[in-house]
């Protein structure tokens, strides 16, 4: 399941690249900084909920094999929401309302 997700989602990705925006850099002088033990959530990355040892493990449980999967480098700087409409309904709202909810019950620290 993951694997045509993804796969999906890659073509997807490739095909639209010319598209993709780019968030403008941010000041962050002007405001507080943000809590050193915030994890990733719903709208992070790819990249970030898997190099978070603990929010990794909610993404594999929920999306098994997507650590390891070839078309990874293609998607990992969108978010799960993005990559939803390109996975043909392989990955679903229901999947990513059960990574939120999971994400959102870890602890902070």
């Amino acid at each position: 399941m993951i694997k045509s997700i993804l796969a999906a989602a890659a073509l997807a990705a490739v095909s639209t690249a010319a598209f993709a925006q780019t968030a403008p850099a941010q000041d962050h002088s002007a405001h507080a900084a943000a809590p050193a033990a915030a994890l990733p959530t719903i709208e992070s990355p790819i990249k970030d909920l898997l190099a978070n040892p603990v929010t990794a493990v909610v993404v594999e449980k929920h999306l098994p094999g997507i650590s390891q999967h070839p078309a990874l480098p293609q998607i990992q700087d969108m978010t799960l929401g993005q990559v939803a409409p390109m996975s043909g309904g392989a990955l679903t709202p229901a999947i990513i309302t059960a990574i939120d909810t999971d994400l959102k019950a870890l602890p902070a620290d």
